[in-house]
């Protein structure tokens, strides 16, 4: 799957939780990806973190940032 197509889908993920509130939201938005993405995709999202992460919306980026903690166990 492409780049943006999961930047894309992240971040409706992240709009879905916005009202949340952005810390709240943040930790929803990393339990969905971990429950419910496959490996490889959430592989492929912090890859595109770590090469700057372009299009992800503030939200976003901070779920990513919890989930490279789990990036070993991914």
């Amino acid at each position: 799957m492409s780049p943006d197509k999961l930047v894309y889908m992240a971040n409706q993920i992240g709009k879905f939780f916005a009202h949340e509130g952005e810390t709240q939201a943040a930790r929803s938005v990393a339990t969905h990806l971990r429950r419910y993405w496959d490996p490889r995709m959430r592989r492929a999202l912090l890859a595109h973190y770590d090469s700057g992460g372009a299009g992800l919306d503030p939200i976003v980026r901070r779920a990513v940032e919890s989930l490279k903690e789990d990036a070993p166990t991914m």
